[in-house]
């Protein structure tokens, strides 16, 4: 079933996507949740024109994370936690505390927008991470974990 997006969904689509998912879960989630629309004739031209309408601001908005993705790539920030001897941290660092990080260093970064190459960081060291900066553009900041 074709469906249009009225909002972003996280390995689906950006909103205005027009996307194939199956019937069921169209009807008994992404509809009733009003996530998505059923892709009709005159609701594909009237998102066909709001796409139309929103090209030029896309780009804009395009050069903007292009400038983003390029100081983020540059930044390095630092997370305190507290770990024992061995190098173990209690704990784990998560993406809330790198979003906190980013933040203080003056970019508005939420934690749904990091994703670590590891699945939990549990030791000290030197990691990366890929911030999702604009629909398919990403920035990888480095962090190190250092002990408080």
């Amino acid at each position: 079933m074709d469906i249009i997006l009225k909002e972003d969904i996280h390995k689906l689509g950006n909103k205005n996507d027009i996307v194939t998912v199956k019937t069921g879960f169209a009807r008994n989630f992404l509809i009733p949740q009003g996530k998505a629309i059923s892709a009709t004739e005159s609701a594909r031209k009237v998102v066909a024109e709001v796409i139309r309408q929103q090209s030029h601001k896309a780009a804009k908005a395009l050069d903007a994370a292009q400038g983003i993705v390029e100081n983020l790539n540059k930044l390095t920030v630092k997370i305190g936690a507290k770990a024992g001897e061995t190098g173990k941290i209690f704990g784990s660092v998560n993406s809330i505390q790198l979003a906190e990080a980013i933040q203080a260093a003056g970019y508005d970064v939420e934690r749904k927008q990091i994703t670590f190459s590891n699945d939990a960081i549990k030791e000290l060291g030197t990691y990366e991470a890929k911030v999702k900066v604009y629909k398919d553009t990403f920035a990888t900041v480095k962090f190190e974990v250092v002990a408080e």
